[in-house]
């Protein structure tokens, strides 16, 4: 289930706990993570006005997160540190490969279209009850629509 954190931790490990908020402070920290590829999970990175998604292989923190100010974690979160420069690097474009799909879903002019792609794409990805779980917050700030044009698709 989603969790949002803000908490701090000493470990080159960060796994989702639900009585601590340690990967907010660890994204902040001005050092690169990568979400654990092993596993079926992500993060939702809250921005100002947006939010990004970063599945398995990807990137989060650093230079990359500067100005997050809140997560919303999916599955059983695990964030690894990178051990070269060549993993950075995968893991950076990574990144922008799941930016970039979520902005093929922002091009649809129909705010009711963009939620219900951003939703079936989740449902790919992860089990129902997890993606049941996510904030309509989470959704409408990846696809630029309201949190009721979420709660629309997810009705249809």
């Amino acid at each position: 289930m989603p969790q949002t954190y803000r908490d701090d931790v000493a470990s080159s490990l960060v796994k989702q706990s639900p009585n601590s908020n340690i990967v907010l402070d660890r994204i902040n920290s001005g050092k690169l993570w990568i979400v654990n590829s092993r596993r079926r999970n992500g993060i939702v990175v809250y921005k100002k006005f947006h939010a990004e998604f970063a599945g398995p292989g990807a990137a989060v923190g650093g230079a990359l997160d500067a100005n997050c100010d809140r997560i919303t974690a999916l599955g059983n979160l695990s964030l690894v540190e990178p051990k070269s420069y060549e993993e950075q690097q995968k893991a950076i474009r990574i990144r922008l490969q799941w930016v970039r799909l979520t902005q093929n879903f922002t091009d649809k002019p129909i705010p009711v279209e963009r939620a219900q792609m951003i939703l079936e794409q989740f449902k790919t990805y992860f089990d129902q009850d997890i993606v049941d779980s996510v904030p309509d917050e989470a959704f409408s700030m990846l696809v630029g629509v309201f949190p009721r044009t979420v709660r629309q698709a997810r009705q249809k």
